[in-house]
């Protein structure tokens, strides 16, 4: 089974193939689990402004290659999507872990979030589920 490269996504989803749009989604490619902004900066040692990280993230959030998940201090990881996922509409409906200790976050891409029955008339726009905790590694 061939391997999804960097390229082979951004040619997919139409975006102009950048050195910021490879090098940041070459991070997602490798990383497992999820990133904060402060991360990606860090891992590219300042290869790209804030301004460009962050645009590069909207994108890549806007056309379904990359997810945000919310934070209980309420900031924003972000995460690869796994589901074919698409402009507009992401399809990662799944539970977040996020380790107490080591700050480490993980989809649990096998746990999906419950359907929350809303009242007449409401629309969802979006739900997501963040589960703390301490991981495998740190109960160690």
């Amino acid at each position: 089974m061939p391997t999804t490269t960097n390229l082979d996504i951004l040619k997919r989803n139409g975006l102009s193939v950048t050195e910021g749009r490879k090098k940041i989604l070459e991070l997602f490619l490798d990383t497992e689990g999820a990133l904060a902004h402060a991360d990606i900066e860090k891992q590219t040692d300042a290869a790209f402004d804030r301004v460009t990280v962050y645009r590069t993230l909207q994108t890549f959030v806007d056309k379904g290659i990359i997810h945000q998940i919310p934070t209980t201090d309420n900031s924003v990881l972000y995460a690869l999507c796994k589901h074919n996922c698409e402009a507009g509409h992401h399809h990662d409906n799944h539970v977040h872990f996020i380790c107490n200790k080591c700050g480490k976050t993980i989809c649990l891409d096998d746990v999906t979030v419950p359907e929350v029955k809303l009242p007449k008339g409401f629309q969802p726009a979006q739900s997501a589920m963040v589960v703390t905790g301490v991981c495998s590694e740190c109960r160690k």
